[in-house]
């Protein structure tokens, strides 16, 4: 995925980093170590095309959805670039392709953040047939979730949950009750693949962007 960079790098292109950098600020409410790549010369800068783009990023909170790293790529892009205050406007729709890693603790702080807490539940209820999630865990690059029938129990079942695509759309099933649930996500956005590594899930998908 990732591009290789001109061999020199203009001012603009530089600039421009730097404006797409602080939209990324803008846009997150954490964003750690961000590396970003413009591959296009000054003309086609001027001109305000961009023939690629690579960003990735570790350590991101955006909208309270946190990933450990992001890897972004995106080819022909028309943009509007004011070089006074850095500002930066996309004139085009397009297409982008990304990566995705999330570990155990990323998942932990969403599924029991209050904006996404609902998210956990459900899953709970759909495949495991309990009520409220009380861990999740990744062990040996397998996932395991474990729930109850409400807050007060002790009596704790954890079940081994497969993550799997198709169709373009991310699963979570218990093949041992043989069900299964689709993890709600936007239409455009298409799941490609989807392991675990390292004790990571990492998944690979492309989305269109509009801006209309």
């Amino acid at each position: 995925m990732r591009g290789k960079p001109i061999q020199s790098k203009g001012i603009l292109a530089k600039l421009l980093e730097k404006g797409i950098e602080i939209l990324l600020n803008k846009e997150c409410k954490k964003i750690g170590k961000t590396d970003i790549n413009i591959i296009a010369s000054s003309l086609e800068i001027i001109k305000g095309i961009i023939p690629k783009i690579h960003i990735s990023a570790k350590d991101i909170n955006y909208k309270n959805l946190l990933f450990d790293e992001i890897e972004l790529e995106a080819n022909n892009l028309k943009i509007r670039f004011k070089i006074s205050n850095k500002e930066l406007n996309f004139k085009n729709d397009f297409s982008m392709e990304f990566k995705v890693s999330l570990s155990e603790n990323s998942l932990k702080t969403i599924l029991f953040s209050d904006d996404w807490n609902w998210m956990g539940d459900l899953i709970t209820k759909k495949i495991l047939d309990q009520d409220k999630l009380y861990d999740i865990k990744i062990k040996n690059d397998q996932l395991f979730i474990k729930a109850s029938k409400d807050k007060q129990t002790i009596n704790y079942k954890e079940e081994k949950v497969t993550i799997r695509t198709e169709d373009g759309k991310l699963y979570l099933e218990n093949k041992a009750y043989k069900k299964y649930i689709k993890i709600p996500l936007e239409d455009k956005v298409f799941i490609e693949n989807v392991n675990i590594k390292h004790n990571l899930i990492i998944i690979f998908a492309n989305s269109s962007i509009s801006f209309n």
